[in-house]
C-alpha cells in the first residue's frame, strides 16, 4: 500500500518536471520566429493603470506610457484608495484620474473593475493594464495591440524583475525563478501553440474579452484567476515575447518577503481551487488550451518545487532501502533529473545575466530562506491582497 501511494506522488512529480523540462527544451531550442502582425494604427486603446499609494512610482511608469501613447489613444490612472499624492501627481502629467474609495473591497481586482466600467460607454478595441510601478519599454504597446487585433485574443507581455541597486545572492536568485517562470516558460509553451498564464502587468485584451469575464474580484493572484476564466470562456491567454515590461525587486527583505508570500500562498490557493475547474473544462469541452493552462498552474513555485522533490526523494529511497522496492526512489531520482535539466537550460541559456555560477551554488540557501513561507501557508495562510511597501528613492533618484 505504502509503495503504491510513494510511486503515486513520485509519478505526480515526474510527470510535472518533465512538462517544465519540455517547456525549457522549446523555448532554449526552438527558432525564433516573430510573428507579422499588421499594423493596428486606428485601433481604440486605453490602458488602464491601477494604483494604490504609489506617489513613489508612478510618475515614472507614466512617463514611458505617454511617449507611446496615440492621440486616439486613453491613459487612465485608476487611484484605488488612495492616502498620498498619487492622484495629483498623475493629473499634473495630463493624465485621466478616476478617484475609487471602498475599503471593504479592496485589491487590484476591484480597481480594474472600476476602470472597465467607466470604459463600458464607450469601450475601446483594447484594454491595456500596466501596474504603476513598472517600465514599459519601447514598442511593447504597439506590439500588445497588433497581436490581439490579429488573434481576438488577450496578451500576455514579458514581466522581468530586475535587480535592486545593492543586490544580494537572494536578489539574484528571485530574478533568476522570475526569468524561468515569466519568460522561458511562456516561450516554450508559445513554441508548443499553447497558452499562457496572466503575470499581472503588460496585459492586453480585446474588449470582448473584457465582457466575458468577471475583474471584480479581492482574489490574492487576480491574475491567475483571470487567466482561468478566460481560458474557460474561450479566451485563452497568448504570450507576446517583444513586448516588455519590467519591475524591480524589493530592496528591502521584509518587503520582499511580503510580496513572495503573497504570490506564492496565492499560486498554492490557486492549484487547489482553479486546477479542477480548467480538468472539468477540458474533459467537457475538450479544450485543450483548458488543459494546457491546468498543467502550467499545477507546476508549484520553484523553491517549493525542489524542496518537495527533495523530501519525496529522501522518503521514497529510504522506503526502498527497508523494503526493496526502489521503483519510486528511481521514478523521485528521474524528476529530479528533469528538474535539474530545466534549471540548468534554462540558465545557460536566458538567466546568466541574472546569477552567475557563483550565485547559483547560493540556490539551497535560498530555498532554505523560503522554508517559513510556506510553513505560514499550513498554518495561516495569506488570502487577502496586500500592497508590497515600496522602496523610498534618493533626491537623485
Amino acid at each position: 500500500m505504502l509503495s503504491a501511494c510513494f510511486l503515486g506522488v513520485a509519478a505526480l512529480f515526474l510527470g510535472l518536471s518533465c512538462w517544465t523540462f519540455l517547456e525549457t527544451l522549446a523555448a532554449v531550442f526552438a527558432r525564433r520566429i516573430e510573428p507579422a502582425y499588421p499594423s493596428s494604427s486606428s485601433a481604440r486603446v486605453a490602458i488602464l493603470v491601477p494604483a494604490h499609494n504609489e506617489e513613489i512610482e508612478i510618475a515614472e511608469t507614466l512617463q514611458t506610457l505617454t511617449a507611446q501613447k496615440r492621440p486616439q489613444d486613453q491613459l487612465i490612472v485608476i487611484a484605488d484608495n488612495c492616502t498620498d499624492r498619487t492622484a495629483e501627481i498623475a493629473r499634473s502629467m495630463g493624465v485621466t484620474v478616476l478617484e475609487r474609495h471602498d475599503t471593504l473591497r479592496r485589491g487590484k481586482g476591484y480597481a480594474l473593475d472600476y476602470g472597465t466600467t467607466h470604459l463600458a460607454a464607450d469601450p475601446p478595441d483594447v484594454v491595456i493594464v500596466v501596474d504603476a510601478d513598472c517600465q514599459v519599454q519601447p514598442g511593447t504597446i504597439e506590439q500588445l495591440v497588433d497581436t490581439v487585433m490579429a488573434t481576438g485574443r488577450p496578451v500576455q507581455a514579458t514581466y522581468l524583475l530586475q535587480k535592486p541597486p545593492q543586490a544580494t545572492a537572494k536578489h539574484s536568485v528571485a530574478a533568476f525563478a522570475f526569468t524561468l517562470k515569466n519568460l522561458v516558460r511562456p516561450l516554450g509553451l508559445t513554441h508548443l501553440g499553447l497558452p499562457c498564464l496572466l503575470t499581472g502587468t503588460g496585459m492586453a485584451f480585446p474588449w470582448a474579452a473584457i465582457q466575458a469575464v468577471s475583474l471584480a474580484s479581492g482574489h490574492i493572484v487576480e491574475d491567475m484567476k483571470v487567466s482561468v476564466d478566460l481560458t474557460i470562456a474561450g479566451f485563452a491567454p497568448l504570450y507576446c515575447p517583444e513586448a516588455r515590461v519590467t519591475g524591480v525587486l524589493p530592496q528591502n527583505s521584509r518587503a520582499g518577503e511580503s510580496q513572495r508570500t503573497r504570490w506564492e500562498h496565492g499560486h498554492l490557493q490557486a492549484i487547489t481551487t482553479f486546477v479542477p475547474v480548467l480538468i472539468k473544462s477540458a474533459i467537457q469541452r475538450r479544450n485543450l488550451d483548458a488543459l494546457g493552462v491546468a498543467l502550467e498552474l499545477s507546476v508549484p513555485p520553484l523553491s517549493l518545487y525542489v524542496m518537495s522533490w527533495l523530501a519525496i526523494s529522501a522518503i521514497t529511497l529510504f522506503w526502498g532501502w527497508i523494503s526493496g522496492h526502489w521503483f519510486p526512489g528511481m521514478i523521485a531520482i528521474a524528476a529530479g533529473a528533469c528538474l535539474a535539466g530545466t534549471v540548468f537550460g534554462a540558465w545557460a541559456k536566458f538567466g546568466r545575466d541574472d546569477l552567475s555560477l557563483r550565485d547559483l551554488i547560493t540556490v539551497p540557501m535560498y530555498i532554505l530562506w523560503k522554508i517559513p513561507v510556506y510553513l505560514k501557508f499550513l498554518v495561516r495562510p495569506q488570502k487577502t491582497w496586500v500592497r508590497t511597501e515600496r522602496d523610498v528613492r534618493s533626491a537623485s533618484e
